[in-house]
């Protein structure tokens, strides 16, 4: 069931190769699979069974009621938290049998949860559910929700899958939902029955999101879906399935090879690449052959390939499966042994520094130094501004359908009239005195404010994509003098600011410079060691898991690290190092969505120079004064103060 949140992940590999594994162990074995959101049946067919599938499509039912949640009050410029429309949200759950409240990340869910009790005079029982709760509360909430007893629920993904509540008869998003897919699977969480239609809202956190929202709103009524491609399987996943069959029975590769080639993810796999795996497997790579640990797999003298020592089949089957834990780095001020704790960030954050960023933490500046195993090392930067506003890690993506469709309803202003009048006036004025973002091309606007030059790109490219742009643009900015001082990234946007002003923002987005830029960039920082550190161990080139223990994060990373140095030197072009690289473009910093977009725009730039801020970009300019907000409060704060900051930044824009 869901297959579709398992095809091109790294599980989605795991289940296809085992799949096709069970194809030749039993005849005429029949495999069933489950999605009501799928875009294009027939390539997932391809997956599970390349070419011997069939595709049944059922009657979808009636088509879901979905319309946008009016609060009290416009919604706010800037803000991902959705705390404006607390209100509007309760008064849903009280007309409601049971409400789930579907929010994109957990801590914006605990503060939206918080929000909710505050404000909650008529004590009705809400309850919360994420990931990062205990398992046994997690169950106590949805023991409630099963026998009724709860009339809301807030939760992230963590009930967007697999479970059938049949007394919840509505759905809640708050927040845009960064891709329809994700938007049709929590509405079915409604009425989820074939003869009932579904009945959900949407509640966007910031006027950008409103964009955002109808424009996911109307390709769920048009029952379009985010095409994606499928990614060809993951060389790494299929090196530790060729060790775990070892451990069952001997085989011949070239009857495997036929056999994984059987497997959807798989299919186009040549015979080349699964040489070098089954290489890698038994000898570790030119550069490991010297160390018996990684010896795993010999051919025999009948040509069959199998475990060169029995006793690794424990081991290997300890450390079976895909997901890897996340981890979070401390950030230490001063040096290794000394100084003082001020906090953790993503790890997926502090692998994009380089010796010289500084970012906000604990309410104080502080300047990128070193990276020590799990400790991030800085120093205190006072009266410098942080050059990266907001640390985060990897968040959901804004997938590029939706940006597209975005971008199509910002040229269409004969279709704003069913937005928000203040979203509307926000527009109008950004045409009459500026300029909106054209499909195929890329606008940028540079404009002079607080004894500031600041540069917008209005990219849509998705926040992990946007932050790796302003990192490399930054990078270039530092080589031609232009004296960069920070950034800001969102979904739809990048702004920079520094000391002077951007004359020739052509010179910054070419391709090849950025290509070069990224290369000089990846090199200067932790992205490829920790993509490196998650490879190494689905590969089983890392054991996390031994007989009676666990390896720590720390112990992990120690291992991990030395072994990319070591091939770094010794063998760069080694098959994980390869498999490193690939992660690390396509996942963790997605550059291939930057360069595809630069190939799009293929130099089309529409520069506007401006003579002050402009009003799409009034949002930025409040989410960057946001930076040393901490909590709730404070951000309720910023909202009663948006009005006076935004007649400050454009005159004459309505709030």
């Amino acid at each position: 069931d869901e297959v579709h949140a398992l095809a091109g992940s790294k599980r989605g590999d795991q289940l296809s190769l085992t799949i096709s594994r069970l194809r030749g162990l039993v005849d005429g074995l029949t495999v069933s699979a489950l999605s009501a959101t799928v875009e294009n049946p027939r390539e997932l067919a391809d997956w599970i069974a390349p070419g011997a599938c069939d595709v049944f499509e059922a009657d979808p039912g009636p088509d879901p009621e979905i319309g946008m949640l009016e609060a009290a009050g416009p919604p706010p410029w800037s803000g991902a938290g959705g705390r404006y429309a607390v209100q509007a949200v309760l008064d849903e759950i009280a007309r409601h049998q049971t409400t789930i409240i579907f929010i994109n990340t957990r801590a914006q869910a605990e503060l939206f949860f918080r929000a909710l009790w505050e404000a909650n005079a008529e004590a009705l029982p809400i309850g919360l559910h994420h990931g990062s709760l205990s398992r046994e509360a997690r169950q106590r909430v949805e023991a409630a929700m099963a026998e009724g007893s709860l009339r809301g629920v807030v939760a992230t993904g963590s009930l967007d899958l697999g479970l059938d509540w049949g007394d919840v008869d509505l759905v809640i998003q708050v927040g845009a939902p960064k891709n329809v897919k994700r938007l049709v699977q929590r509405i079915g969480r409604a009425n989820h029955r074939f003869d009932a239609p579904s009945r959900a809202m949407i509640v966007p956190a910031n006027r950008f999101e409103v964009l955002e929202c109808h424009a996911a709103l109307a390709a769920v009524r048009e029952k379009t879906l985010d095409p994606e491609p499928l990614p060809p399987g993951a060389l790494d996943v299929l090196c530790q399935h060729l060790l775990l069959i070892a451990c069952s029975c001997d085989f011949d590769a070239d009857a495997m090879f036929q056999e994984v080639k059987q497997a959807g993810a798989y299919k186009d796999l040549s015979r080349a690449a699964f040489e070098r795996c089954l290489s890698f497997c038994s000898t570790g790579g030119y550069a490991l052959r010297a160390y018996p640990q990684w010896h795993r797999l010999i051919q025999r003298p009948d040509g069959l390939w199998g475990l060169r020592d029995p006793r690794t089949a424990r081991r290997l089957r300890m450390n079976v499966g895909t997901i890897i834990d996340p981890e979070y780095v401390k950030v230490r001020l001063g040096k290794r042994r000394g100084g003082f704790m001020l906090g953790e960030v993503e790890e997926d954050f502090a692998a994009t520094l380089s010796p010289g960023d500084s970012f906000l933490i604990g309410g104080q500046v502080v300047r990128y130094e070193a990276t020590h195993e799990l400790t991030l090392q800085v120093s205190r930067a006072p009266g410098r501004e942080p050059k990266i506003a907001v640390f985060s890690g990897t968040k959901l993506a804004m997938s590029t359908m939706l940006a597209n469709r975005v971008m199509a309803l910002l040229q269409a202003p004969e279709r704003w009239g069913d937005l928000p009048e203040p979203v509307r006036a926000w527009l109008e004025l950004q045409r009459t005195h500026a300029a909106l973002p054209r499909p195929g091309r890329l606008m940028v606007e540079t404009f002079p404010a607080d004894e500031r030059h600041y540069t917008v790109i209005y990219a849509f490219a998705g926040r992990n994509a946007n932050q790796t742009l302003g990192l490399l643009i930054s990078q270039r900015m530092e080589e031609t003098g232009l004296a960069p001082i920070g950034f800001l990234a969102t979904d739809y946007a990048l702004m920079l600011w520094g000391v002077r002003p951007v004359e020739a923002p052509e010179a910054l987005l070419s391709a090849e410079g950025l290509t070069h830029g990224f290369e000089t960039w990846l090199s200067g920082n932790a992205v490829m060691k920790k993509t490196f550190r998650q490879v190494a161990a689905i590969s089983g080139l890392i054991e996390r898991n031994l007989p009676g223990q666990r390896k720590t994060g720390r112990q992990v990373t120690v291992s991990s690290d030395i072994l990319y140095d070591t091939l770094k030197r010794f063998e760069p072009d080694h098959l994980l190092m390869e498999i490193t690289r690939t992660e690390a473009l396509r996942g963790l910093v997605d550059f291939g969505r930057i360069h595809a977009l630069l190939e799009t725009v293929a130099g089309r730039i529409d520069h506007t120079r401006a003579t002050r801020v402009t009003p799409l970009a009034a949002p930025l300019m409040l989410e960057r004064g946001r930076v040393a907000l901490q909590g709730g409060s404070a951000e309720e704060a910023a909202l009663e103060d948006e009005a006076a900051l935004i007649a400050q930044l454009v005159p004459g824009l309505r709030t």
